[in-house]
């Protein structure tokens, strides 16, 4: 039997409801052609029924162009953009706060019907901008990263969130670790993550207070920027940390570009796949290869494919045909050595 895939099954029931919704009404004219991103995959299909594409929107995939984690919203995004039709601009951040903050400055500047933004600059970076692009008739959602205050004050208005919980996430991965490992109270774990970025630094405090909950000595490092934005730059600092605490058993990488280079690491470190256990975030084709050698044993993925997709569509529904903020929950799946096998034609696609 002819398996079907889950993907399929998704943006099937989207059509349902874009189905349900055209019902009774005129059909739109064809969308003009959508501009190719350089060192992006090209969406899967061009979709039928271009209800959205009069709709103009500027959206924040994170950054790098072609990274880890950022190449798989941009694809997401790049299929809602086929799908349904309105014109899009994207804008890379390299995943720095403040860039992203200037560039939102810039992107609602222009004047466009929706802004799909990451969160990371926090609450109170964004506040005042998006009350001015809300008081300019600008739709706002954010991906991956929530913001609170801004969503309750404008979720009436199509301001909603797709992404994973970020403490619930991390909180699950740190729990899901010790059980699988046997982790005991005076084991020594390092937690590698973003503690300084206000609500994107929720994951992060929930996987160390779920270790240290657990009685695990834990060592955090903060990543620096230039590993924030290049992984690889940080095989020094990790190997300078095993040298230090040779005693160290578990290694959290909350970074899905780092979770990917758990290999490179360890190797600097002279240790093998058996000799730490590593867990993190995110699926992207190189983090499959390292979970299939036994680089991380445990990742959580908050299916970053849909963190484009999904607020594409929503600021279309919004701005076509009045629908408030949706409120998505993205991550809750673990992938590891017992299920890599399922996942991996998905994520060398760079959809899971």
């Amino acid at each position: 039997m002819k398996t079907i895939s889950p993907v399929r099954i998704v943006l099937s029931l989207l059509f349902v409801l874009i189905f349900v919704m055209q019902a009774g009404c005129a059909s739109p004219a064809p969308a003009p052609a959508a501009t190719q991103a350089p060192a992006a995959q090209a969406p899967a299909s061009s979709g039928a029924g271009k209800w959205c594409q009069n709709v103009k929107i500027v959206f924040f995939p994170g950054g790098p162009a072609g990274g880890v984690f950022a190449n798989n919203v941009y694809n997401g995004a790049k299929q809602a953009e086929a799908d349904l039709g309105p014109t899009v601009q994207y804008v890379f951040s390299d995943w720095d706060p403040e860039k992203m903050i200037a560039q939102f400055k810039e992107a609602a500047g222009t004047k466009p019907d929706g802004i799909a933004v990451m969160g990371h600059p926090g609450d109170d970076a964004f506040d005042a901008l998006i009350d001015e692009a809300e008081a300019a008739k600008i739709i706002v959602t954010s991906q991956n990263t929530p913001l609170p205050k801004a969503e309750a004050k404008y979720a009436g208005g199509g301001f909603g969130y797709v992404g994973a919980e970020l403490y619930q996430a991390g909180w699950d991965l740190g729990n899901e670790a010790i059980k699988r490992f046997g982790l005991k109270a005076g084991d020594r774990a390092m937690v590698w993550g973003l503690l300084s970025q206000p609500t994107r630094g929720e994951r992060t405090k929930g996987v160390k207070e779920a270790l240290e909950k657990a009685g695990l000595v834990v060592d955090y490092n903060e990543i620096d920027a230039a590993t924030n934005k290049d992984p690889a730059a940080g095989a020094a600092t990790f190997a300078g940390y095993v040298s230090s605490h040779p005693d160290v058993k578990l290694v959290v990488t909350d970074h899905g570009g780092l979770t990917a280079t758990m290999e490179t690491y360890l190797k600097a470190a002279g240790k093998g796949p058996d000799d730490i256990f590593g867990i993190g975030f995110d699926l992207s084709p190189a983090t499959v290869a390292a979970i299939k050698g036994g680089w991380p044993d445990l990742v959580i993925d908050q299916q970053p494919w849909l963190q484009g997709y999904l607020p594409i569509l929503q600021i279309c529904l919004t701005k076509v045909y009045g629908f408030s903020g949706l409120h998505v929950n993205t991550g809750s799946g673990f992938a590891s050595k017992d299920n890599i096998e399922f996942l991996a034609p998905l994520a060398e696609k760079e959809i899971r």
